[in-house]
């Protein structure tokens, strides 16, 4: 299974969890590192490593196979092409 059908494959119910904290984490992050005030050098270092993380958080969970549902997909797709 290549990187696009995992993207496009059903995702269990706590990786969709994670991933909307991921985004969280990043649109947060992008934010401080982006505010128009000055801030001190270690509060932005923090953000853009929150902001690592929380990209890499959401890939991850975006790419996370439920199984069950997948299977369940696939024996419908093949009773349907009978």
């Amino acid at each position: 299974m290549n990187v696009t059908k995992r993207a496009n494959a059903p995702t269990p119910k706590f990786f969709k969890v994670l991933r909307t904290v991921g985004l969280s984490l990043l649109a947060i992050s992008g934010s401080i590192i982006a505010a128009p005030i000055a801030l001190p050098a270690t509060v932005v270092t923090i953000a853009g490593y929150v902001a690592v993380a929380g990209g890499v958080l959401s890939a991850v969970s975006q790419v996370t196979v439920d199984d069950e549902a997948l299977k369940e997909i696939n024996s419908a797709n093949e009773i349907n092409s009978e």
